[in-house]
């Protein structure tokens, strides 16, 4: 009866094996049978645990890289490391850590991570959530995971490679195998990755080779429609204007720049930046040769090329920012006491790279260098990334900066800052090789409907620029709030008429503005928060994204302060409860910064 009713079911099995199987089973007892039934089922499961363990030990050839960037650079470490490995054969992941679905670490077998370290010893805006998860005690036991982690960084900062370690340490303490000790990078990162790349893909192999499985490349290493013009190999633009829009009397300088992509092809979105290469000042460069009494043409070899002293310091090192190496060293040739306990203390390092450039370094400790010692411990010249101020669908093939001139004055003598002197004094048609950097964490919401708080003061406003000239390319009006400030309306209100015409076009639907220095007490955009308290708390029920761009160290940190207040105030929630509420808007991409 029981073979009628399986015969007459749509069956896997060929009319032909049916008929055997009705044979067989017609010469066994009841307990023959049973048996069978056993031994049948026990095979089928056999043989999908084996399915299952083939597939597993397919997946676990994967080599999962994972990069967290703020300025990218991992992301470019991690791509290269991406193509030896394909190169090798291996199957290659990448991905940001920020698209990184943190549930899916339990999984991974083999594990790379590329990650800088932001601000104070903080993550990168796409490594915090995996960084959080990492320490939390929702991080699951890796004692599958076998792993290498490349830190970047800059010893200027007291927390140098603080993320990399965090990591390295997390990762170990769930129980995963590091395949090599954590590498720490400093701004000078390129040889030094470079051999670790070598290095890890090398200490992987007897883990790939454990397994027979097909390895084929399941990640790409660069993006459909990506720019052939990178950090590597920047496009030669030229410089269309570059303006002064701060008033004759403002005791700042604040150039809007235009620059022209011509042919290029390089495209940006609303939130990205610049990456922008500059040479140095002349007057500086002839400055700090005079005073070491070296000559231009000396040759010295950078990067396995010979070229004059002259090109190196004009072009290949850096020479308005210090590193504590640098003092150290130069503590030891000038054997000078007073340097070498400035050495000793991390604080007063800091406090002196701030407040000093190699051509003050030289002037006020004498010591006896040759060009080529010189050019061994200079650090190598690296570009200055700037928020993009403009649209593509307003400009077009042009890009434009706001760019705050760094100027200061030690000893009588003016000092300046090496990118931003080179785009303030940049003249029409003057050559400035450029690339474009993705801010994939500073992006407008998907939905156009959806209501925006900006918060920019000083040229923390440009990329708040761009995105009003696309949302009024996009036919977006209203649902924006844009706060501003800096220290004097008449001098200082960086491009006053735009804004005045986007709120009367509607486009723009509330400027708050907080000038510090009209009053007799200082009012900056945190106190104009604060009076919007009821106002701009309605506007987050309402699902409003929040934006903060421009100075890390106390203006985000104030407005951050700011917003908690509210939801304290005008949400009733307990302090550490507001805090929540802000690291879930973030979560959710609802609250995106943009500061340095």
């Amino acid at each position: 009866m029981l073979l009628k009713e399986l015969s007459a079911l749509a069956s896997p099995l060929s009319q032909t094996q049916v008929d055997k199987l009705k044979q067989f089973t017609s010469e066994l007892t009841s307990v023959q049978l049973a048996w069978v039934s056993g031994y049948l089922a026990a095979s089928a499961s056999q043989e999908q645990t084996a399915g299952i363990a083939a597939a597993e030990t397919s997946a676990a050839q994967t080599v999962t890289i994972l990069y967290g960037s703020q300025t990218g650079n991992g992301r470019g470490v991690a791509k290269a490391l991406a193509a030896k490995a394909q190169a090798q054969g291996y199957a290659v992941n990448i991905i940001s850590m920020g698209e990184y679905n943190v549930r899916q670490l339990k999984q991974e077998t083999i594990l790379f991570l590329v990650v800088s370290t932001h601000g104070e010893g903080e993550a990168p805006d796409d490594a915090m959530e995996l960084h959080k998860f990492l320490a939390s005690k929702r991080a699951p036991k890796l004692d599958n995971l076998h792993y290498a982690v490349l830190a970047l960084g800059d010893s200027s900062y007291e927390f140098f490679c603080q993320t990399g370690k965090d990591f390295d340490a997390r990762l170990s303490a769930l129980g995963a195998k590091s395949l090599l000790p954590l590498v720490e990078c400093d701004v000078d990162y390129e040889d030094i990755s470079s051999q670790w790349q070598d290095s890890v893909v090398e200490a992987v192999k007897p883990y790939i080779q454990a397994s027979s499985a097909n390895v084929v490349s399941i990640g790409a290493t660069s993006t459909a429609g990506e720019s052939e013009y990178t950090k590597q190999n920047p496009y030669t633009a030229e410089v269309l204007l570059s303006q002064k829009i701060t008033g004759r009397d403002s005791d700042r300088d604040v150039r809007h720049v235009e620059i022209d992509l011509g042919e290029s092809g390089l495209n940006y979105q609303v939130g990205d930046a610049l990456g922008v290469w500059f040479s140095n000042n002349p007057a500086l460069v002839d400055e700090v040769i005079t005073a070491l009494g070296l000559a231009a043409d000396d040759n010295v070899t950078v990067s396995k090329q010979l070229v004059s002293l002259q090109a190196a310091l004009t072009d290949k090192k850096e020479l308005t920012q210090l590193y504590p190496g640098l003092i150290k060293s130069w503590a030891e040739l000038s054997g000078n006491a007073e340097l070498a306990a400035i050495c000793e203390d991390k604080e007063q390092t800091r406090q002196f790279i701030l407040k000093h450039q190699l051509a003050d370094l030289v002037a006020a400790y004498p010591a006896k260098v040759s060009a080529m010692q010189l050019v061994d411990m200079l650090r190598p010249l690296t570009p200055r990334l700037y928020s993009i101020a403009s649209s593509q669908a307003e400009v077009e093939a042009e890009v434009h900066l706001t760019v705050a001139l760094v100027e200061d004055e030690r000893q009588g003598q003016a000092r300046f800052g090496g990118a931003s002197h080179f785009l303030a004094s940049a003249e029409e048609g003057q050559q400035v090789n450029v690339y474009v950097e993705p801010n994939n964490h500073f992006r407008l919401p998907e939905n156009p409907d959806t209501p925006v708080i900006m918060v920019g003061p000083g040229t923390g406003v440009a990329p708040f620029r761009a995105f009003m000239q696309q949302r009024a390319a996009d036919g977006v009006s209203g649902n924006s709030w844009l706060f501003f400030g800096n220290p004097h309306f008449e001098q200082d209100f960086l491009y006053q008429v735009e804004w005045q015409q986007y709120l009367k076009n509607g486009d723009l639907s509330r400027l708050d503005v907080a000038f510090s220095r009209d009053q007799a007490h200082k009012v900056y955009v945190q106190h104009r928060i604060a009076e919007q308290a009821e106002a701009l708390w309605q506007w987050l029920q309402n699902g409003a994204h929040v934006y903060i761009c421009g100075d890390a160290d106390r203006m985000a940190k104030d407005v951050h302060q700011a917003l908690v207040n509210i939801a304290v105030e005008q949400g009733g929630l307990s302090a550490d409860d507001a805090e929540a509420y802000f690291e879930t808007l973030r979560s959710d991409k609802r609250y995106q910064k943009d500061v340095y």
